[in-house]
């Protein structure tokens, strides 16, 4: 019994546990990893061209609905960006290589007995390369990958910049002698072998004499023997050498024109000379790429969508038959009172009113249907009827009838429409949705002003939000700023929070958001400040506006030493204007209306906003350089007029219900809805990220009642004076811009010498924002005046 114990024991343990794969397992295995390296060598090539896209869907991974423009989708988007950006960048291509080695190894059923090493060596020269891209490619962080970024600036607080390129030159032979054999001997007999090939080509081309032997039928010509034959110019003909005539050869030459071909003429095309400045900014261009303006902000995150609520709305617009049965059943019978026949009714349902479009039949006159307004309004009983006679466009005539149930249009959805987020617009808005249920889109940059108006709460500060909300999705911090009136002093305060990324102010302001109304003249005087220097630098350009500015300065032909700079756009949001008005009066509208004229072409926007539409608010000035209106409710027809031009703003059901018009059709929307929570987690999100270290700061004004009749010491002078100076006798405008671009000072020291060269009688005094009159005609006045302050 013990022998038989002892057998069994035995033949256990020699039944060892094994992983070894079958063959078919192989196979499957195998084409797995084949298909997954085609897979993400397919995600990796596309996230190079999307991934600006797919960025704010990385969060929305479980939402089934959502769509990236990845390949391979959101699989792609999510394993690019963590291979790509957390990664190890461009140097991760090598491993669907990788990958699919392994599974031709596996398919094929190959010995793999040097995969291993392949591997090892793979991952070596993929971290190699993502710290050379990392070191080279500094400015670039996509190239090398966040690993690559980060372990080269790990590298460098140790050993420098020197030690880093040392180590990589070192790793770069060690993969050279190791994979490729790479020898010294090797290297020299690779040039001499390349020396010597050169030299044979050589002597294989030297020109070859005509020789001719008696007996010989062969004739060998050179290029050399066309140097002594005689070619008519005229007529292309070829005298016969006396030598082929002692050959005892007979040659016939035909008597017709012989080609030009035989002469190998060769054609050089002549390469137009570039302008030195092309060629210069095409050289920084290739060495250091376009100038980006992103790029000291350039790990900022746009706020993603969840930070918008949905406001219970998941399903869309409800449809409720009866209601429609209803009411088209009391303006068909309402009209036939009236012995008006209709052809034809179809309804267009919207978030909040029903757009009912009749035909009559023929010989029914327009007017007399428009006239019916209050009747069909009171046959339905409901408020805002608006009759649109007719609709521009179509052969029909459109009744408008609110809703018994409006729908809330969240600002969520209207972000998220594709409409939106494929806007290639340079400052889009999203108001709302319009009757078909259709996102509204416009560009600010293009309107290029806008005016809004409507009755105390009815929407016009929530209007705002989804105008600051909207560029704050789609813009980065340094694309757009915003300068915020507020004389309510609560509407826009939330907006601090992020002053540093996308708020403008005054050098001396403490506070971004504008309340008190002497900031708010001394603002946009000092806007206009901006706008003139802004004219000046495109005028240096010699180009029309900001677009072709910026497009050239990303280019890298405008000298920032010549004062050039990236300029972002420039949105002024008032939220009352009435206010300002009833306070300043001119003081605010001349500054306003200069600057809407013509603030277009240099980036500066205005939105107005006011609750009082009348007359002496909404003067003629800023009607007509206001092109776009927005009209919420409005409690009589003179008011719609004021801000429309046409009836219609009185008849809006109010919460939203509005008419935008830009100078030609009047369309009626809903205005998204944002809350101030939503607004304040979106300031919170961003005010939480890296900023710059100040708000952008706009041009020092100094009013008139800060006079700088004030008599400095010499011995005070600022170091500069002298050559600030001459740099205002030489260009003849006195302006504290001028002496900031050329010696590049700061707004307060600028500002300190102007006034000091005033009280040197070099300039004028103030004159608004004019630039000051300069007194001193010439250097060598300046120099006697100098010369005599010293005596």
């Amino acid at each position: 019994m013990a022998k038989k114990r002892t057998k069994s024991k035995s033949s256990t343990s020699k039944k060892k546990i094994s992983f070894a794969l079958s063959k078919q397992n192989k196979i499957i295995l195998g084409s797995l990893l084949i298909v997954l390296s085609i897979a993400l060598f397919f995600s990796f090539m596309s996230y190079y061209f999307t991934w600006q896209e797919d960025q704010s869907l990385l969060s929305e991974f479980k939402d089934r609905n959502a769509e990236a423009s990845n390949l391979l989708n959101k699989f792609g988007a999510a394993v690019s960006h963590f291979f790509m950006y957390k990664g190890f960048g461009l140097a991760s291509f090598a491993f669907p290589l990788l990958l699919a080695i392994t599974g031709l190894y596996l398919f094929l059923g190959l010995n793999r007995k040097g995969l291993i090493s392949k591997w090892i060596w793979g991952i070596l020269g993929i971290i190699w390369v993502s710290i050379a891209l990392g070191f080279f490619a500094y400015e670039q962080p996509l190239l090398g990958g966040s690993i690559g970024f980060e372990m080269n600036d790990f590298l460098q607080d140790y050993v420098g910049k020197i030690g880093i390129f040392l180590i990589l030159v070192f790793v770069l032979m060690v993969i050279l002698v190791r994979l490729f054999n790479f020898t010294p001997e090797g290297f020299a007999n690779f040039f001499r072998t390349q020396r010597n090939s050169i030299k044979s080509n050589t002597k294989k081309k030297t020109p070859a004499m005509a020789t001719l032997a008696a007996g010989d039928n062969s004739i060998e010509l050179s290029m050399e023997d066309t140097e002594t034959e005689k070619i008519d110019t005229y007529t292309h003909k070829k005298d016969i050498p006396p030598v082929i005539k002692e050959a005892g050869l007979d040659v016939n030459l035909p008597e017709k024109e012989e080609e030009i071909v035989d002469i190998g003429l060769k054609v050089e095309k002549v390469v137009e000379e570039k302008e030195e400045k092309d060629i210069k900014s095409e050289k920084l261009v290739k060495d250091f790429g376009e100038f980006d303006p992103k790029l000291e902000l350039s790990q900022y995150k746009f706020p993603p969508l969840d930070l918008l609520d949905p406001h219970g709305v998941s399903g869309g617009i409800t449809i409720n038959q009866e209601e429609l049965e209803e009411n088209k059943n009391k303006i068909v019978s309402t009209l036939k009172n009236y012995k008006i026949g209709i052809a034809q009714i179809k309804a267009t349902i919207g978030p909040t009113v029903t757009l009912y479009e009749i035909v009559p039949e023929a010989g029914i006159r327009i007017s007399k249907i428009k006239n019916l307004e209050d009747d069909i309004a009171l046959s339905l009983a409901a408020l805002g009827i608006r009759i649109i006679a007719p609709i521009p466009g179509k052969g029909t005539i459109g009744i408008e009838v609110p809703n018994k149930n409006a729908t809330v249009v969240s600002m969520r959805s209207v972000i998220a429409s594709s409409k939106f987020q494929k806007a290639e617009m340079e400052l889009p808005i999203a108001f709302g949705k319009t009757i078909s249920n259709e996102t509204f889109v416009v560009d600010l940059a293009k309107m290029p002003h806008m005016l809004m108006a409507g009755a105390t709460g009815q929407g016009k500060s929530v209007g705002l939000n989804a105008v600051i909300t909207s560029l704050l999705y789609k813009r980065h911090p340094a694309e757009v700023k915003f300068i915020l009136v507020d004389p309510k002093k609560v509407e826009l305060t939330l907006y601090n929070k992020i002053e540093r990324h996308f708020l403008a102010k005054l050098p001396d302001s403490e506070e971004a958001i504008i309340t008190d109304t002497t900031k708010v003249i001394n603002t946009l005087n000092s806007l206009c400040i901006e706008m003139d220097n802004r004219y000046e630098l495109l005028k240096t350009a010699m180009v029309r506006n900001i677009k072709e500015y910026n497009t050239k300065f990303k280019a890298r032909k405008l000298n920032p030493n010549d004062g050039h700079k990236f300029l972002p756009y420039i949105v002024l949001v008032i939220d009352e204007f009435a206010d300002l008005i009833m306070t300043a009066g001119k003081e605010v509208e001349t500054p306003i209306a200069r600057l809407a004229q013509l603030a277009r072409a240099i980036g500066i926007h205005l939105i107005i906003a006011t609750q009082r539409p009348s007359v002496n608010v909404i003067t003629g000035i800023i009607k007509a350089n206001f092109p776009a209106r927005l009209a919420f409710r409005v409690t009589s027809k003179i008011d719609s007029r004021t801000i429309l031009d046409a009836q219609g703003a009185d008849q809006l059901i109010g919460r939203g219900d509005m008419l935008f018009t830009q100078g030609n059709d009047v369309t009626r929307l809903q205005c998204a809805f944002v809350d101030t929570p939503e607004v304040a987690k979106i300031t919170e999100y961003i005010g939480s990220q890296r900023a710059y270290p100040e708000a952008h700061l706009l041009p020092e004004y100094v009013g008139e009642d800060s006079g700088t009749g004030i008599d400095y010491d010499i011995a005070d002078r600022d170091a500069m004076f002298r050559e600030a100076a001459e740099v205002i006798v030489t260009a003849q405008q006195g302006s504290a811009s001028l002496i900031q671009r050329k010696l590049k000072l700061g707004y307060n020291r600028a500002g300190r010498i102007i006034d000091q060269l005033e009280a040197a009688g070099i300039v004028g005094p103030f004159e608004g924002s004019k630039a000051r009159q300069v007194l001193v005609p010439d250097i060598y006045s300046l120099e006697q005046l100098l010369e005599n302050e010293k005596k």
